[in-house]
């Protein structure tokens, strides 16, 4: 079953407590190396395709296992980082890797359709971030009154405050837009903890927001413009990725910290990495291969396989 708002980690320490954090569409470790750890043991053989982006090892996509477990030494005392450091960053890359493919002068308007979970918390930050580049986002945040009244969500609330403050549009009621009305859509609905559609209505609006994103397998979508996965396309299995048949075929695919390895059935254009913080130990002790970031940018391209 899904369970839409499944901890991303499981093992959080919050004020001496276990907490439980909503699933991340960007679950696995969460970003990716900084560059001062580049020189570290671990740390990128890599090499670029044609000035294609950064090519880097199948064996660096990662499983469930291994995703969850870098989020859970990030957030540890070893890690030292809170879920608000993580979530900003994240979609600090996600809004930075959007403006590599899809200039404000273009795409200006875009719809950003957000999960119950941190995945639906990265697009929130992301959209905080493209109003300060000059997009015009539109957040739809289905269900958004009971999740932030829960007081584990506070997160989630402050983050909808901030977009308020700067007059960004927040609504919890989804429907369909129509042609010509958004120039990019950017899912971060679910992340790695899906688990498959429970039927009976459970899943409203989010089975209808996916099924109106997805396609067969070279089929036309309903809507032309371009769709961005962060981290997992909604829907896809983490390992296994799409499901047959009907499934969320993304334009862009930006995954942070590492990608999953349902990222190699990944077939759009244009795939990204974000982050670039996981300190040395972290990346050491879970054997991580990562690409170096140039200069200040906050995410990098990858190179098909």
């Amino acid at each position: 079953s899904v369970r839409p708002a499944m901890p991303r980690v499981l093992g959080l320490a919050f004020a001496g407590a276990a907490l439980l954090v909503g699933q991340r569409c960007a679950p696995a470790l969460r970003s990716l190396g900084r560059s001062g750890a580049i020189s570290h043991v671990g740390v990128a053989r890599m090499s670029t395709a044609g000035g294609e982006g950064v090519r880097i090892s199948a064996s660096s996509f990662l499983n469930q296992e291994r995703a969850i477990q870098v989020d859970v030494d990030l957030m540890s005392k070893e890690g030292g980082f809170s879920i608000d450091q993580l979530m900003e960053l994240a979609g600090l890359s996600v809004a930075s890797a959007l403006a590599k493919e899809y200039p404000v002068s273009s795409h200006s308007r875009v719809l950003i359709l957000c999960g119950p979970g941190n995945n639906g918390g990265d697009g929130l930050v992301a959209a905080r971030h493209l109003h300060h580049f000059g997009y015009q986002p539109r957040v739809v945040y289905p269900k958004m009154s009971s999740i932030i009244s829960k007081e584990q969500n506070d997160l989630y609330r402050r983050l909808t405050v901030q977009l308020g403050h700067l007059g960004v549009p927040v609504t919890e009621e989804w429907s369909r837009p129509a042609e010509g009305e958004v120039d990019v859509i950017m899912d971060t609905i679910f992340g790695f903890s899906f688990k498959g559609w429970r039927g009976g209505g459970k899943d409203a609006p989010y089975d209808d927001i996916v099924g109106f994103l997805s396609t067969e397998e070279g089929g036309s979508p309903a809507i032309s413009a371009p769709v961005i996965s962060v981290d997992i396309p909604s829907g896809w299995d983490v390992e296994k990725g799409p499901p047959e048949g009907k499934a969320l075929r993304p334009d862009m695919l930006i995954s942070l910290t590492a990608p999953k390895q349902c990222a190699l059935g990944f077939k759009g254009r244009f795939h990204y990495l974000g982050g670039r913080f996981v300190p040395p130990n972290i990346v050491e002790k879970n054997g991580l291969d990562l690409p170096q970031y140039p200069g200040t940018e906050q995410c990098i391209k990858l190179a098909a396989l």
